[in-house]
């Protein structure tokens, strides 16, 4: 299978060659593959081998012959049961940096199809995923503010590639795939509390609102990208996350609450900064004409953007 980025590359997954990495450093191969232990296969029932060949020895050795095999053959699809639900981890990422290394005050979790890029599939082509407008930018501005995750329901041997073809600069701190997700009612869903960082100040953006179901005030949920040219919300996206951060912003729920109910938020946001530009000016001119200011900019900016979130 071919998957082509449109204006940058064509990449081949059928055999995925993946570069050499450390498992210390943010672009881990753990969640990519899942976890892997190679050792010799065994039917369901039996003992576990080493890799040797040896049986190893486990709680089921003294149960009459019959029994053993069934408890063994119900643990096995307990567990891979457990497996295929659960997250690989309950840290999904390692801790915070310290000094004196640089650690982003907040974290962004993104989407990769539908919000970054846009998949499509024909006859001729198989399938392309097209970039969506503005994903440099994104990058490159938020990147000092945020520690920015790809955190995608797509497996790993389909999305890796795919990050390294739409970050080629490494903006990217880390990348989750769908084993990191819970599996939930048949979704795939993104459990904030397994990131092993300060919930207050991740922000996660999909187009899907069953991806954060468990943290809804966590999430930020766009329209899903059609793939059209003209689209600008990833340069919306860009000023709305700027502005929580440059305003520090203690608890990120706070806002996005405020637009939890919105069809389109970054179009709800363009509404209330366009006015609040206006007010602004109005203000000018009314200072000009020597008139008192009713406050400073920058506080009533974030106040009416979003009105009941705590700024401190």
């Amino acid at each position: 299978m071919s998957l082509t980025v449109p204006g940058c590359l064509r990449v081949s997954v059928s055999v995925p060659k993946y570069p050499q990495v450390s498992l210390c450093t943010p672009r881990t191969l753990r969640g990519h593959l899942g976890t892997l232990t190679m050792s010799p296969m065994s039917p369901p029932g039996s003992n576990a081998v080493d890799e040797h060949g040896d049986k190893i020895p486990d709680e089921f050795d003294s149960d009459p012959v019959g029994i053993r095999h069934l408890r063994r053959t119900f643990k096995y699809f307990k567990d891979y049961r457990q497996m295929i639900i659960e997250p690989t981890s309950a840290r999904l990422l390692p801790d915070p940096l310290r000094e004196p290394y640089y650690q982003p005050p907040y974290t962004l979790v993104l989407e990769l199809t539908g919000v970054l890029l846009h998949p499509e599939w024909s006859l001729v082509t198989g399938w392309r995923f097209k970039k969506r407008p503005g994903i440099e930018h994104l990058l490159q501005q938020l990147a000092p503010l945020y520690e920015i995750v790809i955190f995608t329901s797509e497996t790993g041997m389909t999305a890796f590639p795919l990050i390294d073809s739409i970050d080629p600069h490494g903006f990217v701190s880390y990348r989750l795939f769908r084993d990191a997700t819970r599996y939930m009612d048949g979704h795939h869903v993104k459990d904030i509390s397994c990131l092993n960082r300060d919930p207050a100040r991740v922000v996660v953006v999909d187009w899907r609102r069953d991806s954060f179901r468990l943290q809804p005030y966590n999430g930020l949920a766009l329209p899903r990208w059609d793939g059209g040219s003209e689209d600008r919300a990833l340069y919306d996206l860009a000023a709305f996350l700027k502005t929580i951060a440059l305003s520090g912003v203690e608890d990120v729920r706070a806002v996005l609450q405020n637009y939890s109910l919105e069809d389109d938020p970054l179009a709800a946001f363009q509404r209330r900064r366009t006015r609040l530009e206006e007010e602004q000016q109005q203000r000018q001119a009314e200072l000009a004409q020597g008139k008192p200011p009713a406050g400073t900019f920058l506080g009533h900016l974030t106040g009416r953007l979003w009105p009941r979130s705590k700024q401190q």
